[in-house]
């Protein structure tokens, strides 16, 4: 098969529904976020078709879960092999459908294989762990699969935020429908069935349903479905968390952010700068990670702001699917173009002041860069989620942890200094899921516990040795040799 036909054959038409791809009469128009052209039409999901979905990947799970673990493994190792192959096409519909630039899809596309072949290391691990019991008596806790996982995931990054999940819960038994977002269904959707598809999953243990509100609300409250998992804006967040409380179901948040990049008066300013760069802009601020806040000390702040200033204006804003040097894409629509316009609007009037970029031709926007922000400012605590680097200076390390704590978000944090000492004792105070020292907020191996705290999650996390506790459920298993009597 060449790197074209993999995806040729999909009627990117319908829906991956009950185990097969089906031409859907309710559409939605795919469209590049650089040019607006329509890329194609995706079925719409309903919620018929959800709750159908759900059983029949309940009533697949269980044959899944019972077959041997060399047979689960052997699908991601596939699987893995085949995104190898196509790795050129997996590029491109992340270049156009969800503007990415080609080094960010590339990056995606990568570890995206990677989370392919870590899941087939899942299998194979231990179940469980034999506890202390009376004599006579084994005592096993053994985890088990929750049996079919609800995927809701978002358009930023949306091959690797749906694999992550959906790589995974299969590999460790369960059934999987899958809802990406309507304005990445291809890349966040659609790709990961055919290369399942292909690799040789059952039919019916994974499902890809596109669609918005209706779609994700009957995954919530679905009898079939026993777990949600869901990343995406803390907004959105807490009406899931809320929706599936009312159903019992376990519910994995992983939600927005404001993070804080501290620059210590040692550091060094073009590592800094460098480091500021990349957080606040990679794929026009559109990251959870991004570098929502950058704290430096007052001793350097004015010749950092001089120096991030001229690295925003010497980037290059265009459609990277004509231009490979383009160091940024475009927004992915005009909503959060708005978004982002207003926050800026809301900022200056607050006494912010935009020193470079802000402008914008559709939806390419120049990379911004605001001071003169305190900790009233709109900017100073909401999301962006757009090249907007917000500099905020501080006088000491007391002062720098009271800012970056000041928020309701508990993400990513990092810190650049020279002594690494100083900054992780600064760094231990921060209340945060994800800490890094000397480096940028934005940052994933896809072996790591993924999660945040406060508005940026429930407290659980994805990926790595947490994939287990997220994925699966204890059982307490004992055995005797003969059943005893008891006195009543």
């Amino acid at each position: 098969m060449t790197d074209a036909d993999l995806f040729a054959e999909i009627d990117w038409n319908g829906c991956f529904f009950d185990g097969s791809w089906q031409t859907s009469s309710d559409t939605l128009d795919t469209l590049s976020p650089a040019t607006g052209q329509c890329l194609g039409q995706i079925g719409r999901a309903s919620a018929r078709q959800v709750a159908t979905s759900a059983r029949t990947a309940r009533q697949r799970q269980r044959e899944w879960a019972a077959q041997p673990y060399e047979q689960r493994a052997a699908v991601f190792r596939r699987a893995a092999e085949l995104a190898e192959a196509h790795r050129s096409s997996i590029v491109d519909w992340l270049v156009r459908e969800s503007g990415s630039t080609r080094g960010k899809a590339e990056f995606e596309t990568q570890n995206s294989i990677k989370i392919l072949h870590e899941a087939t290391s899942l299998p194979s691990q231990s179940h469980g762990e034999v506890l202390p019991s009376v004599p006579g008596r084994l005592s096993l806790a053994r985890r088990r699969p929750m049996g079919v996982v609800g995927v809701i995931a978002p358009f930023n990054f949306p091959l690797i935020l749906a694999l992550r999940a959906v790589a995974p819960a299969l590999a460790l038994g369960n059934g999987v429908v899958l809802k990406p977002d309507p304005r990445t269904s291809v890349c966040g959707g659609f790709v990961i069935a055919r290369l399942l598809e292909q690799a040789g999953l059952p039919a019916g243990l994974l499902h890809v349903l596109p669609g918005e509100a209706e779609t994700g609300q009957a995954l919530v409250s679905d009898e079939h479905i026993a777990m949600i998992q869901f990343t995406g804006s803390t907004a959105a967040g807490r009406k899931i968390g809320a929706a599936a409380s009312q159903h019992l179901k376990k519910v994995s948040l992983e939600l927005g952010g404001k993070n804080s990049l501290i620059v210590l008066d040692d550091a060094d300013l073009d590592i800094a700068v460098s480091n500021a760069t990349w957080g606040a802009y990679l794929h026009q601020g559109q990251i959870c990670m991004s570098t929502g806040r950058i704290l430096v000390h007052r001793a350097i702040h004015d010749a950092f702001v001089e120096r991030l200033v001229a690295k925003a204006q010497s980037l290059t804003v265009g459609d990277p699917a004509e231009d490979d040097a383009a160091a940024l894409g475009p927004l992915i629509d005009s909503r959060q173009l708005q978004h982002a316009l207003d926050l800026l609007e809301s900022a200056t009037r607050a006494g912010g002041q935009l020193v470079a970029g802000g402008d914008h031709r559709d939806l390419f926007f120049q990379p911004a860069v605001m001071t003169h922000v305190d900790a009233d400012n709109p900017i100073f605590r909401e999301e962006t989620f757009a090249p907007v680097a917000v500099v905020v200076p501080f006088d000491d390390d007391d002062q720098a942890v009271g800012l970056a704590n000041d928020t309701e978000y508990g993400l990513s944090a990092a810190i650049i200094s020279k002594d690494v000492g100083r900054a992780l004792a600064l760094g231990e105070r921060i209340d945060t899921g994800l800490l890094h020292i000397n480096d940028q907020t934005v940052n994933d191996e896809v072996i790591n516990p993924f999660g945040g705290v406060g508005a940026s999650g429930n407290g659980s996390s994805i990926g790595g040795p947490a994939n287990w506790e997220e994925f699966t459920q204890w059982q307490w298993l004992t055995i005797k040799g003969d059943a005893p009597g008891y006195p009543l």
